[in-house]
C-alpha cells in the first residue's frame, strides 16, 4: 500500500493522515466528504477537455502493457480488451457523461490488492507527457479516480470477511 499511498500523496492536496482515514471510511462517506468533493471540483476540466487527444494517444499506447501487466503479474482476470473502453469512460467522465458509481460497479470484480497495486502505474502513464501542467492535471484525476476506486474495494473487501 506504501506506493499508492505515496502516489496520492504526490498527485493529490491531501496528507498521509487524511487519505489514511478517507481510505479506512465507507464509499458513501468517502464521496461525500469534503475532501473527495474538493479534489474532484478542483480539477480543471477545460484543461481536461481540451487534452482529451493527447490523453487518448497516451491511454492507446500506454494501456496495452499496462492491461497485460495486470492480467500477468496481478491475475486480474478481466481487463479491457483494448484501451478504447478506458479511454472512452475518462472522456465520458470528463464530459459529465460517466459517474462515480458506474467506474465503482465497473471494478468490482478486481480485487483490493490488484487495485491498490495498479495505482502507481496507471497514474505514471502520462509521465511521458511533456507539457508539465497537462501532466499533472491527468496524473491528478487519474489518482483521484483511483482513490474512490480503493476506497470502494477496500469497503467490499470489509463486507466479504463479516
Amino acid at each position: 500500500m506504501q506506493p499508492t499511498l505515496d502516489t496520492f500523496v504526490q498527485h493529490l492536496d491531501l496528507s498521509r493522515d487524511r487519505l489514511e482515514a478517507l481510505l479506512s471510511q465507507p464509499l458513501t462517506e468517502c464521496l461525500n466528504s469534503p475532501e473527495i468533493q474538493q479534489q474532484l471540483s478542483s480539477l480543471d476540466v477545460s484543461l481536461l477537455k481540451q487534452t482529451l487527444p493527447i490523453a487518448g494517444s497516451v491511454l492507446a499506447e500506454r494501456l496495452p502493457p499496462f492491461y497485460h501487466w495486470l492480467q500477468t503479474e496481478l491475475g486480474v482476470k478481466r481487463v479491457p480488451d483494448s484501451p478504447e473502453h478506458t479511454t472512452k469512460w475518462v472522456i465520458g467522465f470528463v464530459n459529465n457523461q460517466e459517474s462515480l458509481s458506474r467506474l465503482v460497479d465497473l471494478h468490482r470484480p478486481v480485487p483490493r490488492l490488484a487495485m491498490e497495486r495498479s495505482v502507481p502505474s496507471l497514474v505514471r502513464v502520462f509521465e511521458g507527457v511533456e507539457d508539465v501542467q497537462v501532466r499533472q492535471e491527468w496524473q491528478k484525476a487519474i489518482a483521484a479516480l483511483c482513490l474512490v476506486l480503493v476506497v470502494a474495494a477496500r469497503e467490499a473487501e470489509r463486507c466479504v470477511s463479516v
